[in-house]
């Protein structure tokens, strides 16, 4: 599965869901990750999640939305290809959309301010203040596994 990017993945999320926040599709991508990891013990991709603010971030992701408050899949039809999202991959990042695409992307990240990983990465730091600490993918693959 690692041969799938970031962009792969959020374009297959964006063509499955159509329209939505760029800070809902990072949570959307996020969460992706995460169960990938859980369930199929494979990463998605390979891209790190940053522990920004509103939570976790792929800065990779956000250049190609940096200053865009909604997203489609128009915009990432250079870099990403959501045919190449197939089988297991597939499977999980549908029953990831099953189970948050339908909230909103502040509730998103609200979870993730409440969940391990992004509290451990930002280790006291305020939570306005910006940061661009990795989230380690042991730390959420140890976490997640637990629930």
């Amino acid at each position: 599965m690692s041969n799938t990017s970031e962009y792969d993945v959020a374009s297959y999320i964006l063509a499955k869901q159509g329209e939505m926040t760029a800070m809902k599709l990072q949570k959307l991508l996020y969460y992706s990750q995460v169960w990938s990891m859980v369930w199929d013990e494979e990463e998605l991709f390979k891209a790190d999640f940053e522990a920004w603010a509103n939570g976790p971030v792929l800065p990779t992701i956000y250049q190609v939305h940096r200053g865009i408050f909604k997203v489609n899949t128009e915009l990432f039809k250079a870099k990403g290809n959501a045919g190449k999202i197939t089988g297991d991959a597939a499977d999980t990042v549908d029953q990831v959309l099953n189970v948050y695409g339908t909230k909103t992307a502040q509730w998103l990240s609200n979870l993730t301010h409440e969940e391990d990983p992004w509290l451990d990465a930002r280790n006291g730091i305020p939570a306005t203040q910006s940061s661009n600490v990795i989230i380690q993918k042991g730390d959420i693959h140890s976490y997640y596994s637990g629930l």
